[in-house]
């Protein structure tokens, strides 16, 4: 019972794709990613080189560059959040390049911690509109994954100009301080470097960690010295106000001063280096992190960029799990989805993937019918799948690739409503960490039901071809424009210059859809967390799976030999 029947799974590419169509694949995604990168670089700028010149010339280090000093050398970064507010222009032709803040998972002293640093070179770090919801989303998932929690303050509070949208609100800037309050009542370790302005919100943000450091140059202060200059007529610097002499010798709001930026990141890595070693290592037991046996990289030649096009499933599988090697999971059943366990780097992995192509239809032997769909079977299927994984404690990663549930008479018949509200109600109920990845579409109730964003997934994460709607464009303009249509979907009217009116107004529609289906769209109102490479999500698991198993005690996870999926196994009668 105890052994998991792993099994190779995967082809060479050659015998995946003839060499043009995967050339034709690769130059596609090519131009995508090159966007892609173009837009990232932008990001990382911040507002450009005068303004990295500006905190040089304070002694001081920008954002990354801290992040940089602080990680184990040559380790991975995982930023999240990259493209929130891209493209969006504020009043005074002003730009807020990843919402003016670096949320990113990195290994600091050999264990993941998220990392939440101020933009320094963007309005001095200020806090935009979504630029809270993005902090508060980071929070989140450090609390879900009990991963510590390293703030690198450098904040001039709220971007006043637009404080009407980012002060008020369920998610304002006021619930950040909530998240901290969250983190610590679970335990999480919260620890936190003061390396300038900390003022109003920026000044309660690293009160509530379980250690603070400040440098000489920083200083903590509910109202800055030109505010009290307003209000008091005093003449006085924030220094004076709120500094280290002040908060680490008279207030007690933060514990140690340091003399500069390297210091006090040294001294983090120290705090880090004091907490309990990560459990990952003991949850691979005597199993080694093993690279797929078909690269990663190969995912580029085999994904097509038209959703409309087919692939083969297990082929994404086996460039993702250790050595190629995946057992799944109740097969017999629900063949549009596939649903099993594998590796990665060493530790085990739920996995969920829509079947794509044409698939056999069990109410007519002999008949096919499109995957990419929620069928009846596959919907029971994965929704004990996934009550499984949580049982057994198994991370959980949903490879999105869908059109939707099944829709028509027999669909209604056979209960697809209540089917899907199973499935719906497991994934809402999880505790398990579970990530979801859009590799193309994710459209309609099928998004919800394969833990889409709004069933909390830790990481949701898109790729250059992830296309998020309801539905596609041209199926949207139909429908918008239904009761000028005949049964074939042409248009009634006989005028021409109506049926001229109402051509140009289902091309707009469909044109609009098209372009809110674009992932950037997605990432930078936070309907996303994430924009990778294809060639990345394999290093991307690796980091979130282990930070999955690093905590010990915080979650239960079940050794293989008292795991549900044996009990299914039997159940559905597999062989012995």
């Amino acid at each position: 019972m105890a052994f998991v029947p792993l099994v190779p799974i995967g082809d060479p590419l050659a015998r995946v794709a003839d060499e043009r169509m995967a050339d034709e694949h690769r130059t596609a995604l090519a131009a995508l990613e090159a966007r892609l990168a173009a837009r990232r670089a932008e990001v990382h700028a911040g507002w450009g080189a005068s303004y990295v010149e500006r905190v040089h010339k304070k002694g001081k280090l920008t954002a990354r560059e801290r992040l940089a000093r602080l990680i184990d050398p040559g380790s991975p970064v995982h930023e999240v959040g990259t493209f929130v507010n891209y493209g969006e222009v504020f009043p005074g032709d002003q730009r807020s390049p990843g919402a003016g803040v670096v949320c990113a998972f990195a290994r600091v002293e050999g264990r993941w911690c998220m990392v939440i640093a101020n933009d320094n070179t963007v309005a001095s770090g200020a806090w935009w509109p979504r630029t809270p919801e993005k902090i508060e989303r980071a929070q989140m998932m450090a609390l879900r994954l009990r991963i510590p929690t390293i703030y690198l303050v450098d904040c001039s509070g709220l971007f006043l100009p637009e404080q009407s949208r980012s002060f008020p609100g369920a998610r304002g800037a006021g619930h950040i301080f909530k998240m901290n309050s969250l983190l610590s009542a679970h335990g999480v370790p919260q620890v936190a470097g003061v390396f300038g302005d900390c003022i109003a919100g920026g000044g309660y943000m690293p009160i509530i960690s379980d250690r603070v450091y400040m440098t000489e140059q920083a200083y903590m202060v509910i109202a800055g010295a030109a505010l009290i200059k307003g209000a008091k007529s005093q003449k006085i610097t924030s220094l004076d106000i709120g500094g280290p002499e002040v908060h680490v010798h008279r207030s007690g709001c933060a514990d140690v001063r340091v003399p500069d930026d390297d210091t006090l990141l040294a001294c983090l890595r120290r705090e880090i280096a004091r907490l309990p070693s990560s459990g990952a290592a003991f949850y691979r037991g005597d199993a080694a992190a093993v690279p797929p046996r078909f690269a990663p990289t190969e995912l580029t030649g085999i994904l097509p960029t038209d959703h409309r096009e087919a692939y083969d499933a297990h082929q994404v599988l086996a460039r993702l799990v250790d050595q190629s090697l995946f057992w799944e999971v109740m097969p017999e059943v629900g063949e549009e989805m596939i649903c099993g366990v594998g590796r990665v780097g060493g530790l085990w992995t739920g996995f969920v993937i829509n079947r794509q192509g044409l698939i056999g239809d069990p109410e007519r032997p002999g008949a096919r019918r499109p995957s990419g769909i929620l069928y009846r079977a596959g919907i029971a299927k994965i929704s004990a799948f996934s009550r499984a994984c949580n049982d057994d404690g198994i991370p959980l990663v949903w490879l999105q690739d869908i059109s939707g549930f099944d829709i028509g008479h027999e669909a209604e018949a056979h209960g697809l409503l209540a089917y899907g509200s199973s499935l719906i109600y497991t994934n809402s109920t999880n505790t398990v960490p579970m990530f979801t990845v859009l590799l193309r579409k994710a459209s309609g109730a099928g998004y919800y039901a394969m833990a889409g964003l709004p069933y909390d997934p830790v990481v949701q994460l898109s790729t250059c071809l992830s296309r998020l709607s309801v539905m596609e464009g041209r199926t949207l303009a139909i429908a918008a424009y239904n009761t000028k249509l005949d049964d074939d979907f042409q248009i009634v009217a006989t005028d021409p210059a109506e049926r001229a009116k109402i051509e140009a107004g289902m091309k707009e529609v469909e044109q609009r859809i098209e372009r809110d289906m674009d992932p950037f769209v997605a990432a930078r109102q936070l309907d996303t967390d994430e924009i990778v490479e294809i060639a990345a999500l394999r290093g991307w698991l690796e980091a979130l799976v282990e930070a999955s198993y690093q905590g010990t005690g915080s979650r239960r996870i079940k050794n293989p030999r008292i795991w549900s999926m044996h009990d299914l196994r039997v159940l559905v009668g597999a062989p012995r």
